[in-house]
C-alpha cells in the first residue's frame, strides 16, 4: 500500500471507502472493467483484511497499476482531506460503515461516529479541497423501519436502530450538501443485497455457511433470531452497477434499489437447507440473543424510479441467489476440508 506514490493520472479516477467489503469488491471489479483507476481506503491492521479483493490486487511497484490501496479511516478527517487532495478523484463511493444492525445496539457511539459522522468528514474533505467530484452515499433500507410497505423514495423514514439512525444522518447531510453547495451528491437506498462475499455474521451468509458445514458434518446446529422478519433480498453484484449508474446521470438524485419481492428469514432457511437436501427443522434453533431490541418487520422496495431513470432492474431471483450462495459455501468448505481453503 502507498500513501504518496500514486501511478500517473491517466484515466477516470474513483475513490472507494469500504473497498474490502462485499460491495466494495464488486464495485472495484466493475470500475476496473470500465477503465477506471481505483483508489481504496483501508484501515491499518496487524493482519491482512483484503480477502475479497486479493484476486484483483496489483503490485504496488507496477507503474501501470490501476488499483491502489491507501491507509485512512472515516474517523480521521485529516487523512480523508489528504487522500482527496492527493487522489483528485472524479467519483467517490462512500461504502464504509459499521453496517451490522444488531451490533449497532451494542456499539451505538462507534456506529454513529463511523456510519454517521464519517460521511460528513468525507463531504467536508471534498468541499475544502474544492474538488468537483461526484459523491455516492450508501444509504440503507433500514431507514424505513416499520414504515408501510412497499417503500420508495417518498416513504417517510422510521429508523429503529443506532445503525439506521446514523444512516439517516448520512442521508440528510448528503442531501444538504447537494442543496447548499451544489455538489453532485446522491443517496442510493439499497435494500438487502447478498452474495457469496457477504460477511459470515450477516444472517444470509450465516445460514448458507452453516448449511455447508452441517452437510459436511462440521456443525450440528444453527442458532438464529427472528425467523418472521421479511426482507427484500437481491444480488450485490447487480446492485453496485446501480451505484455507478447514479453517478452517470446528468443531475444528482436519490434512488431506491430493490427487487420488489419480500421473503422471510424462514423462507431463506428453507430454501438454503432444501438445496442441500436437508430438513431445516432438524438443525435450526432460536436464540433470543439474536433478536433486536426493536425489530423491523418487513422491508419491500419499489425501484420503479431506478428502472425508469437508470435503466436498472434486478435480474437474479430469490431462489437463484440462495442457490448461488449455498453452492459457493459448499465449495469453500470442501476446499477447507482438503486443506486448500483459506
Amino acid at each position: 500500500m502507498s500513501q504518496v506514490d500514486f501511478p500517473p493520472k491517466c484515466g477516470k479516477r474513483a475513490l472507494i471507502t469500504g473497498i474490502t467489503g462485499q460491495d466494495g469488491s464488486y464495485l472495484t471489479e466493475l470500475l476496473l472493467s470500465k477503465g477506471y483507476e481505483v483508489f481504496g481506503i483501508i484501515r491499518r491492521s496487524s493482519s491482512f483484511n483484503t480477502t475479497r479483493i486479493d484476486h484483483i490486487y496489483q503490485d504496488p511497484h507496477a507503474t501501470d497499476r490501476r488499483l491502489v490501496l491507501i491507509y485512512g479511516d472515516l474517523s480521521d478527517g485529516s487523512s480523508l482531506n489528504r487522500i482527496v487532495r492527493d487522489v483528485q478523484p472524479h467519483e467517490i463511493y462512500n461504502l464504509g460503515a459499521q453496517s451490522h444492525v444488531r451490533v449497532s445496539f451494542d456499539t451505538p457511539e462507534y456506529t454513529a461516529d463511523i456510519t454517521g459522522l464519517g460521511t460528513i468528514r468525507l463531504l467536508e474533505a471534498i468541499r475544502e479541497s474544492a474538488q468537483s467530484c461526484k459523491f455516492y452515499q450508501a444509504s440503507s433500507s433500514e431507514l424505513y423501519g416499520n414504515a408501510p410497505a412497499p417503500q420508495n423514495e417518498l416513504t417517510p423514514f422510521d429508523p429503529r436502530s443506532p445503525y439506521a439512525a446514523a444512516k439517516a444522518y448520512s442521508f440528510y447531510i448528503t442531501r444538504n450538501y447537494r442543496e447548499a453547495y451544489g455538489m453532485f451528491a446522491v443517496n442510493g437506498i439499497l435494500f438487502n443485497h447478498e452474495s457469496p462475499r457477504r460477511g459470515e455474521t450477516f444472517v444470509t451468509r450465516k445460514i448458507t455457511r452453516a448449511v455447508a458445514n452441517i452437510k459436511q458434518g462440521r456443525q450440528k446446529k444453527l442458532y438464529l433470531g427472528n425467523l418472521d422478519a421479511r426482507r427484500d433480498w437481491g444480488f450485490a453484484k447487480e446492485y453496485v452497477a446501480a451505484m455507478w449508474k447514479m453517478l452517470q446521470q446528468p443531475e444528482p438524485d436519490d434512488y431506491v434499489i430493490a427487487t420488489g419481492e419480500t421473503h422471510s428469514v424462514q423462507e431463506f432457511v428453507e430454501a438454503a437447507f432444501g438445496h442441500a437436501g436437508l430438513e431445516w427443522r432438524d438443525f435450526v434453533e432460536i436464540d433470543p440473543k439474536y433478536f433486536r431490541p426493536s425489530e423491523v418487520n418487513i422491508l419491500l422496495g419499489d425501484a420503479t424510479k431506478a428502472e425508469r431513470e437508470l435503466g436498472w432492474k434486478a435480474e437474479t431471483t430469490f431462489s437463484q441467489l440462495v442457490q448461488l450462495m449455498v453452492e459457493s459455501d459448499m465449495h469453500e468448505v470442501k476446499l477447507e476440508i482438503e486443506g486448500k481453503g483459506r
